[in-house]
């Protein structure tokens, strides 16, 4: 009888290390896909990139109604006559 008992308590020692070591594999597991699920979450909660700022036209000069402007007070000092301005708006305005 005395044989047994040894025997008996290794299988009782290697069938718990065995428990032991399926039970922390398998919480690793469901670790790892909780984790894998929470970034997939967080993923989709993450606010939308805002889209590229779009860069300023470049200052081409005075503007348009500064230009006409311009246009009229030189028809009124007699530089440009009438049909001159009309034709120089024209232009600015396409």
């Amino acid at each position: 009888m005395r044989r047994r008992r040894p025997l008996l308590r290794a299988a009782a020692v290697g069938g718990g290390a065995y428990m032991a070591g399926r039970a922390a594999s398998n919480r690793s597991a469901r670790e790892d896909d909780q984790e894998a699920r929470i970034a997939d979450l967080e993923a989709q909660q993450a606010p939308p990139e805002p889209p590229p700022a779009q860069a300023a036209p470049p200052a081409e000069g005075p503007s348009l109604l500064d230009q006409i402007k311009q246009l009229g007070e030189l028809r009124d000092s007699g530089v440009l006559t009438d049909e001159e301005f009309s034709a120089a708006k024209a232009k600015l305005l396409g």
